[in-house]
């Protein structure tokens, strides 16, 4: 993919009114931009169930997917841990369930494990451009709030001082049988999110939480684009 492949994403969003990206464009845009992302399929019928589980492979997650909707947890959007194909296909009734009114899929997906969860993002300031962020993801994310900024474009360096700039920046480093996050990996993300801000104006904020380390790879689970 490309920059013009993430540019038709977002275009025909823009044509169609919208002012963001459902989860699986989003991840499309980043993976135009070599950001590792879950390895997923969009179902909309449940006939495609059977032979997405197979090729995914179990145990994988399956979410609500649509542009309208922002927070899935709230809305019981998302299963995880689904472990058998009649588990997936109820997993798919009940998530259209939850979608009605909205218009949507449903986006299944491989179940990423890991203990460390990271957030990455960017805003689009009225100062100083686009501005790249890094953090703890998850649930610490507004618990916690520790992040950092830095302004695009970044350099391997910035992208490195930023990881160590967080308090808990420790959770990067090999611990509790744990290995170290590839920190190469890392600077990359955030280097090339910071890539999309520059290159792509309609882009007004990303959100990348949580991206997971699997081991000591950086992958993004769950995405957002916000279009302006």
């Amino acid at each position: 993919m490309s920059r013009e492949s993430a540019m038709h994403i977002i275009n025909n969003a823009l044509q169609v009114g919208r002012n963001a990206l459902s989860e699986y464009e989003s991840k499309q845009v980043l993976a135009a931009y070599d950001i590792p992302v879950t390895r997923e399929i969009l179902l909309t019928d449940k006939v495609q169930v059977k032979k997405a589980g197979e090729e995914i492979c179990y145990p994988l997650v399956m979410k609500g997917c649509s542009a309208a909707v922002a927070h899935k947890t709230e809305k019981r959007l998302i299963h995880v841990d689904i472990r058998t194909e009649k588990e997936a296909q109820k997993a798919f009734d009940e998530i259209m369930v939850s979608l009605k009114g909205f218009d949507g899929a449903v986006l299944m997906q491989e179940m990423v494990f890991g203990k460390r969860e990271l957030v990455i993002g960017l805003s689009r300031d009225d100062q100083f451009g686009p501005c790249v962020m890094f953090g703890l993801g998850g649930i610490f994310t507004e618990i916690l709030r520790d992040i950092s900024f830095r302004k695009a474009p970044l350099s391997k360096n910035d992208a490195l001082k930023m990881m160590r700039d967080i308090k808990g920046h420790k959770i990067l480093d090999a611990i509790r049988g744990m290995e170290a996050a590839d920190m190469e990996l890392l600077s990359h993300i955030l280097i090339n999110v910071g890539r999309i801000g520059l290159e792509i104006d309609q882009v007004q904020e990303i959100d990348l939480n949580p991206v997971i380390l699997s081991g000591a790879k950086p992958v993004v689970v769950d995405a957002l684009i916000v279009l302006k």
